[in-house]
Order: structure tokens, then sequence, then C-alpha cells
């Protein structure tokens, strides 16, 4: 698995995880802290499936 996740976007969907993550915790009981897990283990590998099938690699952005 190659890496396609820019180091900024990881550190961004890491954050955006814990926050989701952290509502099993805090807040009213439901399931949505699920959906955070997405992004946290997407930004912790630094690859997403979508974007590979789709082609996308965001780690060439500002790269000369």
């Amino acid at each position: 698995m190659k890496k396609n996740i820019h180091p900024i976007e990881r550190i961004i969907r890491v954050v955006l995880g814990l926050g989701l993550v952290s509502l099993a915790f805090v807040g009213p009981a439901n399931l949505w802290f699920l959906l955070g897990l997405i992004p946290l283990l997407t930004g912790l590998i630094g690859w997403c499936p979508p974007y590979a099938m789709l082609g996308i690699n965001t780690c060439n952005i500002g790269k000369k």
C-alpha cells in the first residue's frame, strides 16, 4: 500500500477522527462515534482506499 494522503491531510483526518470517537465518552449515547474510526484509521495509515480506486494522490501536492 503506497501512501496517497498528504501529511497535512493526515493530521486533519486524525484530529477529526479523534473528535468523533470522543463522542463515545461524552455527550448523548449513540453510535455516531464509530464513523470517526474511518478518518482516524486512514489518517494513521496514510492510505485511503477510495483515493486508490479513483487514482487520487495528494502526497505529490506541493512537490516540484
